[in-house]
């Protein structure tokens, strides 16, 4: 059964820790699907809303679907305009209907992909497509080069993290000890899927993030979230911040964005 407790406590963290996906994103996307403003996007593992939202003017209707009421209520107090549902993608087909796009943000990996890609493959319509979107939204490349404000220490952050919860990383209720799976594109294959088509989008702009934002993108993180530190969680993150403010007492860091990927199937 897949975990619905990845992300718990991490909601009100995703918008401000993440950065948001290049503007040029909706323009890439709109030029290589043909996107005219009619169909409907169907939003997988939506969080809160940070892709669906962006996404939605290339539609005539935007869905979004997460396992985590958290996110999913994150998403409605962000755009009640659009059609959010809290369920598994195990779930689907749901009774959703038929989509023109099908995204992935950064979740697909978490789920019984096999069971997913054969669910949503009907709900594509003819010349629709499956988008995968990949980005590490929560940091940013690393590099020797001086930037404006010194770099978030990643490196130092991952180790205060584990000094809490121990060196094994923590998700939801398990461990990931070998990281996250891959073999994606041999799942899509095996479902029927034709592709894909890869399309890299921005990358290496200089973006300047606050403590604040960097906190919160520690506890965005499936490894960090909050309830993962149960009654310790306000004496990790005093730590944290007095680790950050050694390193930028001014409470600024810059980061230079990651380059993110469309990847894409056809049905």
């Amino acid at each position: 059964m897949p975990d619905d407790t990845l992300f718990t406590g991490a909601a009100p963290h995703y918008p401000v820790g993440r950065m948001p996906y290049p503007p040029a994103l909706t323009d890439v996307l709109r030029e290589a699907l043909g996107l005219d403003g009619t169909g409907r996007l169907l939003d997988v593992g939506c969080g809160p809303g940070s892709l669906t939202v962006l996404l939605a003017p290339l539609f005539a209707e935007a869905v979004g679907v997460d396992a985590d009421a958290g996110m999913i209520e994150e998403a409605r107090r962000r755009a009640p305009a659009l059609s959010w549902h809290c369920l598994r993608a195990e779930e689907l087909p749901a009774g959703l209907g038929e989509f023109r796009v099908v995204s992935f943000a950064q979740s697909f990996h978490w789920m019984d992909q096999p069971a997913v890609a054969r669910a949503v493959r009907p709900m594509i319509v003819p010349g629709g497509a499956w988008v995968h979107v990949g980005a590490t939204t929560h940091r940013g490349v690393d590099g020797p080069e001086p930037l404006t404000w010194p770099r978030p220490p990643w490196d130092r952050v991952d180790a205060l993290v584990a000094s809490y919860l121990g060196p094994v990383r923590r998700a939801g209720r398990g461990t990931l000890p070998g990281g996250t799976r891959g073999g994606e594109e041999d799942v899509m294959r095996a479902a029927g899927y034709d592709g894909p088509v890869r399309i890299l989008v921005g990358g290496g702009e200089t973006v300047t993030r606050s403590a604040d934002e960097i906190v919160s993108a520690v506890f965005s993180l499936s490894y960090a979230t909050p309830h993962l530190f149960g009654d310790r969680v306000g004496e990790f993150e005093a730590d944290l911040r007095s680790l950050l403010a050694q390193v930028s007492p001014d409470g600024l860091f810059a980061e230079r964005r990651r380059e993110t990927e469309l990847v894409i199937w056809r049905p």
